[in-house]
C-alpha cells in the first residue's frame, strides 16, 4: 500500500452563535480563533509531506484545508461523502429549542444515537455508510501520508471503525476544533496513534 500515515484533523471553529447547537451541514464559515487553529495545524504537520490532502466539501473543512496546504504543497480535494451529518430539520437549531419544538424527540436520538432520523435528516448508520465508502476511496487513490479534514461526527465515524468500537459509543471519542488525530496503516488495518490533539 505505500502508505504510512493518516492525518485525521477537525476544521477550526466557526462562526455558529450562542449555546450548543445541532450544526451538520449549514455551511458556516470559520472564525477568526478557527483561523488560528487550522494556521496551528499547519505549522504542527510542517514535517510532513502530503500525498494527497481531502476535505469536507463544506466551507469550513474547506478552508481549513487550504490553510494548512500552504505549507504542504497538494491542493485540497474536496469530498462530498466526507460531509458533516445532516441534521435535517434540526439544522442551526439549539439543543433547548430542539427539545420545545419537538417534544420526546431528543431524547428518541439520546437512546437510538445508530439509527434515529425522526428529525428528517441523516442516521449515524446512514452516515457512515457514505463515510466510509468515501474513505474506501481516498485509501485506494492515495500512497503515502495523506491528511483529511473532516468534521467532529465524520472524524468519530472514522476512528471507531478503526477501533473496531460499535459505534453506540461514538460520543466518547472526544473531537475538539482545530484537533489533530493520526492513524498509522499496517499489515492488521489501521492503528490510532493519536486521538484529539490540539495546539
Amino acid at each position: 500500500m505505500g502508505r504510512n500515515k493518516i492525518c485525521l484533523a477537525r476544521h477550526g471553529e466557526i462562526m455558529a452563535g450562542g449555546g450548543k447547537r445541532f450544526i451538520g451541514q449549514i455551511d458556516l464559515p470559520l472564525s477568526d480563533t478557527g483561523v488560528r487553529q487550522a494556521a496551528r495545524l499547519r505549522d504542527r504537520l510542517a514535517g510532513y509531506e502530503f500525498d494527497r490532502i481531502f476535505c469536507s466539501d463544506l466551507a469550513r473543512s474547506v478552508a481549513t484545508a487550504r490553510i494548512i496546504s500552504e505549507h504542504h504543497g497538494p491542493e485540497p480535494i474536496a469530498v462530498e461523502g466526507l460531509r458533516e451529518i445532516n441534521m435535517g430539520l434540526w439544522e442551526g437549531l439549539t439543543f433547548d429549542e430542539v427539545r420545545r419544538l419537538y417534544p420526546g424527540e431528543y431524547e428518541k436520538r439520546g437512546s437510538d444515537i445508530v439509527d434515529y432520523s425522526g428529525h428528517g435528516g441523516e442516521s449515524f448508520a446512514r452516515c457512515a455508510l457514505r463515510v466510509l465508502a468515501a474513505l474506501d476511496e481516498i485509501l485506494s487513490a492515495a500512497s503515502g501520508d495523506i491528511l483529511i479534514v473532516g468534521h467532529a461526527g465524520v472524524n468519530r465515524i472514522i476512528i471507531s471503525w478503526a477501533l473496531g468500537m460499535p459505534m453506540e459509543n461514538i460520543f466518547r471519542i472526544a473531537q475538539d476544533y482545530g484537533c489533530l488525530n493520526i492513524l498509522a496503516a499496517t499489515g492488521m488495518g489501521l492503528r490510532l496513534e493519536i486521538l484529539n490533539h490540539t495546539f
